[in-house]
């Protein structure tokens, strides 16, 4: 059986170089996926505190297998505490001789117990380290948060993206049902039969927006994975999906066909290719920056920037613009982002009301995480109503 340490660490290795999506990285199958899948995403989440410590154990900073294995095996050690000291150090020991560099198993060894050795040292170290590094948060972002939140809501909202986030079943009609830990989606009953799907309960607020009807015709204009396009099909209207990413699009139609709804939804390539039709109701759920579901994608977090964020307002506003026109006469535009960043917001809302005068802002929703009762990650809606 190949080490399960072994395979976290090439994920690992990977991630760091491409930035991937660290869910296409994990094995599809295999009896220690969930705890690979654990260690990787423990790895991810805490990725700045993993660093500022192990460098005050390490001369020169390493690269390749050796700084995965390090990371692996410092992340159990401090941070996933069902995991024994020396299962931990033996276990990611053992992983690092199948590397082809026989010192590295030795480096590994040496480091991961002086780590235990001065574990009281870390622990008090990040116990008055600022919020930003123990909770592992970019400190631009972080500092935006306590900006616009004030500092007690920021902590919350950092607290709330570290914690391991729920699945859901989403039933017709907005019904939500939580997944049983260690339950797999397929044992569930009436998957096979296409009665449900895995969707983030907070994304349904766009949904209830659209104040669809029976027989509407609706264009979901960034549709992959599919769940919004399936919600709104469940709901009786005549759905066309856009997808322009061709990855991404073959993954909606994997999606649509195990709910049986390839058949009653059009795919489209590209909203150019629907120039000259209109629409009862369209949604534009953008591509955006994910601070509002930083629990379910924690890399997420290491991919934000500045500049990054000012590109994805110039995209938002794009696909917006091109949005616009499809929009019949009296009919509605929903507006929707996975953030709780105002620019990608309410703010991208307002410019866009400002470019086109014949619609009107006629409401909004936003969800801040870790701030209420709800079990809901980050999310905004902007209805946007075509006048004239």
């Amino acid at each position: 059986m190949k080490n399960s340490r072994r395979s976290a660490a090439f994920i690992i290795s990977r991630w760091i170089i491409t930035k991937d999506f660290p869910a296409n990285l994990l094995p599809e199958k295999g009896i220690d996926r969930a705890f690979i899948q654990d260690l990787v995403y423990t790895v991810i989440r805490r990725y700045r505190p993993l660093r500022s410590i192990l460098s005050k154990l390490l001369k020169t900073w390493p690269k390749g297998e050796l700084e995965a294995l390090l990371y692996v095996g410092a992340a159990q050690i401090l941070f996933m505490k069902d995991v024994p000291d020396f299962a931990a150090v033996n276990e990611t020991v053992e992983a690092a001789k199948e590397c082809e560099n026989k010192n590295i198993a030795k480096v590994v060894n040496g480091v991961l117990r002086n780590l235990i050795r001065r574990r009281e040292e870390f622990e008090s170290y990040l116990k008055n380290a600022s919020v930003e590094e123990r909770e592992s948060f970019p400190s631009e972002l972080y500092r935006r948060w306590v900006k616009r939140f004030g500092a007690e809501t920021a902590e919350k909202l950092a607290l709330w993206h570290n914690e391991p986030a729920e699945t859901y079943l989403a039933y017709p009609l907005g019904r939500y049902v939580k997944l049983e830990r260690g339950k797999k989606v397929t044992e569930v009953p009436g998957f096979e039969e296409g009665e449900f799907i895995v969707q983030n309960p907070a994304t349904y607020m766009a949904v209830e927006a659209m104040k669809v009807e029976s027989g509407m015709k609706v264009l979901d204009a960034c549709a992959a994975p599919g769940g919004k396009t399936i919600q709104l099909a469940w709901a009786g209207a005549k759905v066309t999906a856009c997808e322009v990413n061709p990855k991404r699009r073959r993954k909606l139609i994997e999606n649509l066909k195990r709910v049986h709804l390839e058949d009653k939804v059009e795919v489209v390539d590209s909203l150019e290719a629907l120039r000259g039709r209109e629409f009862d109701r369209v949604l534009v759920d953008a591509p955006c920056s994910n601070t509002g579901v930083l629990r379910r994608r924690a890399d997420a977090r290491w991919n934000w920037s500045e500049e990054k964020l000012a590109a994805l307002v110039k995209l938002q506003a794009e696909i917006l613009d091109l949005a616009a026109p499809l929009v019949k006469k009296g009919g509605l535009l929903v507006y929707s982002t996975c953030s709780n960043e105002q620019e990608e917001n309410v703010l991208q809302a307002d410019a866009f009301v400002a470019r086109h005068p014949e619609f009107v802002k006629t409401g909004v929703g936003e969800i801040v995480p870790g701030t209420n009762d709800e079990d809901k990650d980050g999310a905004f809606e902007a209805e946007l109503e075509k006048r004239c």
